[in-house]
């Protein structure tokens, strides 16, 4: 099937003609965020697009603050993989505001919210707002998620690339070093140790050189690399997105057959 959108009788409920709606009706989110999933690993932007777009209106006719929120954070991921600042901004900020206006300011909820506007700012090359926001995620995490989270692994490789920019490299080591801690204790966590082990790779090179610090470079891409090729790991969108995301680094530091091939990986599973 090729349906871009739910029908409305796949998620309503039931009601009697005389019985007054609720004000706020949810709208499906695990539905909506299931079919975003499947945009993804189409590799289909415009479809992705489309299809939150779509939803962040019957959020906004149905009152639906939280799923609306939840709509817009993913925008913001879309717009920074399309290379749209202004609107990844705009998305970010608003955002931001309607966490705080419906409450959340203490929550995880704002922590990822936070980190999604941190993580548009680095990748529009705003280091040091990135690195305020990231701060502040970094706060919330901390006093609400258990130590073992994947969340803050997530986190602490986002700051790690930041401060990286930033040419604060023992304090993004320490941040990576805390992330593999993590990353490598949670099963099925191989696609996010690869790119924690480059994250370290590119530290190194941009602290030592790439001479000087060759066969630590060396050894941090062979333990990425034997991870990315670990057969446990399913091949799914994810992990053609983590495949692209590794490929230019491998490229950048001559391993051009492991680059070409999980580019090759990623086309197969995108079906391009």
């Amino acid at each position: 099937m090729n349906n871009t959108t739910l029908k409305k009788e796949d998620y309503a409920e039931p009601c009697c003609p005389f019985e007054k709606p609720d004000a706020v009706q949810t709208i499906p989110l695990r539905r909506v965020l299931d079919k975003l999933d499947e945009y993804f690993a189409k590799d289909d932007a415009a479809g992705a697009e489309r299809h939150l777009k779509y939803w962040l209106a019957e959020a906004e006719q149905n009152r639906d603050d939280r799923g609306k929120l939840s709509l817009l954070n993913e925008l913001v991921g879309l717009y920074r993989k399309t290379d749209r600042e202004e609107a990844a901004m705009a998305a970010a900020g608003q955002a931001v505001s309607l966490a705080k206006a419906i409450g959340l300011e203490g929550s995880v909820t704002m922590g990822t919210t936070l980190l999604n506007y941190a993580t548009a700012c680095r990748a529009f090359d705003h280091p040091e707002k990135a690195l305020d926001l990231y701060e502040q995620a970094r706060g919330l995490y901390e006093a609400n998620l258990s130590p073992g989270d994947g969340r803050l692994a997530g986190l602490y490789n986002n700051m790690g690339v930041t401060l990286t920019a930033l040419e604060r490299y023992a304090e993004a080591r320490d941040l990576y070093e805390s992330a593999l801690a993590i990353i490598s204790q949670t099963e099925g966590g191989q696609a996010d140790e690869a790119v924690t082990w480059l994250n370290l790779a590119d530290l190194i090179g941009n602290e030592k050189g790439l001479e000087q610090g060759d066969a630590a470079i060396r050894k941090c891409l062979d333990k990425a690399e034997a991870l990315l090729n670990d057969e446990a790991l399913p091949h799914d969108g994810y992990y053609a997105f983590v495949c692209e995301k590794c490929a230019p680094t491998f490229a950048f530091y001559g391993y051009y057959f492991t680059a070409k091939e999980l580019e090759q990986r990623a086309k197969a599973i995108y079906g391009t």
